[in-house]
């Protein structure tokens, strides 16, 4: 039996899929405290595990600051993130000394768990709720200019809150550290390595286990006509607007229809409703997903996990870059669709050519396959009990680099001889030439290489694993 601290932020799509892998390492016998909010004492306690409050180490916000998590602002989540991580630090600190963890296993995004564990020397393993982002898959995020704008006018703000931890006995080289996977770090994704991008470039530190979910319930999609089902999410779902859109879209539709639309709304803003049309403040997902022939998502990684899972295909209308990766994986493997139009008219369209193209509901269940073949939350919970791992697989980033510092040298070499046979031998004037065209070309050829070596180096390593 192992003692086991779990940590993770105040956020359903977070914690969630700890929830099941709590469970089953309770079952197998080890104790499980988890550090938590009130709104999730009564999962926490159903799961077996033991709750511990952190509401009162919740920092007191502003206008400002709430409005800033609202919008999911990445400067003001990682502010607060590290000012809550100070608020705990003499509370950890005497948790650590009187429960003794033997493994850490935190959320990506707590600061509080991931610095406590090496601030204690505590084995640690990462519970990651998205795709796993390095210098290879994080190509999946396209960042608007606002979310871009965020990150770099937040860095000096970031910055300062992060030496404020050092007196504490924290050592964090940068806030980069925290947030970006690696090579070395022991990690869980909730995921397949076939949905995972660039799965190969991840080591023996990752486990792909899939979807962490409470069911044993399997798809069933055979009913008198389809069912729609359309949910944003905990988080940015206060959109009546869109809702009211989706009901425009499907009156008239031969189907029944539900809304799972969150506590943000008030039900009577929707206004009357046709018979074939629910609306819920919440639903049981995975029991409507898997009788669902259609999913309108804002693709949470958790709602397109489930939602094929249970091998339903979607209308994909994400809201933040990281929903954009998921999306554009989804439409990679073919079972869903971008809804590029909105309005009421763009909604049916999309509906009707989900229902009526059998190749996404055969692309979704073939991940659903995919998906129930993890190791799921049994392996989840062997993998943390047998933390700390060593990887004896290739390395591929680090292989990666090596060879992009190479072109770069040789690349630039390149361009200052060619500069300098252009001045001795034709005319200095016309050096500056060769070197805007160099710059502007360094970016793309660098890439076309760097994918061209990824590709080589992934070829390796399915190889070798084919040989074991």
């Amino acid at each position: 039996m192992k003692k086991i601290a779990f940590f993770c932020i105040p956020a359903h799509g977070h914690t969630n899929p700890m929830l099941p892998v709590a469970a089953e390492l309770v079952r197998r016998g080890n104790e499980v405290r988890f550090y938590s909010f009130g709104e999730f004492e009564e999962k926490i306690k159903a799961a077996g595990a033991e709750f511990i409050s952190c509401d009162s180490f919740l920092p007191k916000l502003t206008k400002q600051e709430e409005a800033g998590l609202k919008n999911i602002s990445t400067t003001e989540m990682t502010v607060q993130d590290i000012r809550i991580t100070l608020s705990m630090n003499d509370f950890l600190d005497q948790e650590f000394k009187s429960f003794q963890p033997d493994v850490v296993y935190t959320d990506s995004v707590c600061f509080w768990g991931k610095l406590n564990a090496w601030k204690h020397n505590v084995p640690m393993v990462v519970s990651t709720s998205t795709f796993a982002f390095n210098q290879m898959s994080s190509g999946y995020m396209k960042n608007s200019p606002k979310e871009m704008a965020d990150m770099v006018f937040g860095l000096p703000r970031v910055s300062r809150e992060l030496k404020k931890l050092e007196p504490y006995g924290f050592r964090v080289k940068s806030v980069f550290s925290l947030i970006q996977s690696d090579n070395n770090t022991d990690s869980i994704v909730y995921t397949s390595q076939k949905f995972q991008p660039y799965s190969e470039s991840f080591s023996d530190h990752y486990a792909f286990v899939g979807p962490s979910v409470f069911s044993n319930v399997l798809p069933e999609k055979k009913k008198e006509r389809p069912l729609i089902y359309i949910s944003m999410g905990t988080v940015i779902n206060d959109r009546p607007d869109f809702y009211s859109k989706c009901i425009d879209a499907l009156k008239n539709l031969n189907a029944d229809v539900i809304i799972s639309c969150g506590n943000a709304i008030n039900r009577e803003e929707l206004g009357a409703l046709p018979d074939h049309i629910q609306v819920y403040p919440c639903v049981n997902q995975l029991d409507v997903l898997a009788r669902a022939d259609a999913f309108i998502t804002h693709c949470g990684m958790n709602s397109v996990s489930e939602s094929l899972y249970m091998a339903a295909p979607m209308v994909l209308y994400p809201q933040t870059s990281e929903q954009f990766a998921v999306a554009r994986r989804v439409t990679e493997i073919g079972a869903g669709i971008m809804l590029k139009d909105d309005s009421s008219e763009g909604i049916r369209a999309a509906i009707q050519e989900i229902l009526n193209n059998k190749v996404y509901g055969n692309a979704a269940a073939e991940c659903s396959a995919d998906f129930r073949a993890c190791p799921g939350t049994a392996g989840a919970a062997e993998f943390i009990e047998n933390a700390p791992h060593s990887s004896n697989s290739i390395d591929i980033l680090s292989e990666l680099n090596r060879a992009t510092a190479k072109f770069h040298l040789l690349y630039w070499l390149i361009v200052i001889i060619a500069i300098n046979l252009t001045g001795f031998l034709v005319s200095w004037k016309y050096v500056w030439v060769i070197g805007i065209a160099a710059g502007i070309l360094a970016s793309p050829i660098g890439k076309a290489v760097q994918k061209r070596k990824y590709t080589s180096l992934a070829y390796s390593v399915s190889l070798s694993g084919s040989e074991t």
